[in-house]
């Protein structure tokens, strides 16, 4: 399967190695999905992750941060969106549908109302992460 994860799940699952979110990372780790992504959300991931709160709160440490973008490029496809999209009432997460579009995405997964109240977003499901059936990413 194809996917967008947005940037608050992946740091999320960086910082809570339990729950929902921490079964995509390990799910991604497995190579049970592809994950579609472009430098933008690269960037965003990267630049919440650097935050001198998760540094301190989190000891999120630099090769933490370098772990995860190794990880996304192994298990990942880099997409250069070539379509602009503005249907998001939140522009900034406007990325992920972009992204999603130009990778031939199956889903995009992500805990963010903006994005979750467009499901389904030109036949793409937007999915919540979990471990379960119906509305929610199974990994």
């Amino acid at each position: 399967m194809r996917v967008v994860i947005d940037a608050g799940v992946l740091v999320s699952a960086s910082i809570r190695c339990q729950g929902a979110t921490g079964g995509v990372l390990r799910a991604l780790r497995d190579g049970r999905f592809t994950i579609i992504y472009s430098t933008t959300i690269l960037i965003e991931v990267i630049d919440v992750l650097s935050r001198s709160l998760f540094r301190t709160k989190y000891h999120i440490q630099p090769e933490d941060i370098t772990d995860l973008v190794n990880l996304i490029r192994l298990r990942g496809e880099l997409v250069t969106p070539q379509q602009q999209v503005s249907d998001c009432r939140d522009p900034k997460d406007n990325k992920y549908l972009e992204a999603a579009l130009a990778g031939g995405a199956e889903a995009i997964i992500s805990g963010d109302d903006d994005l979750l109240i467009l499901h389904p977003f030109n036949d793409i499901p937007i999915w919540r992460p979990a471990g379960r059936k119906g509305d929610r990413f199974i990994y």
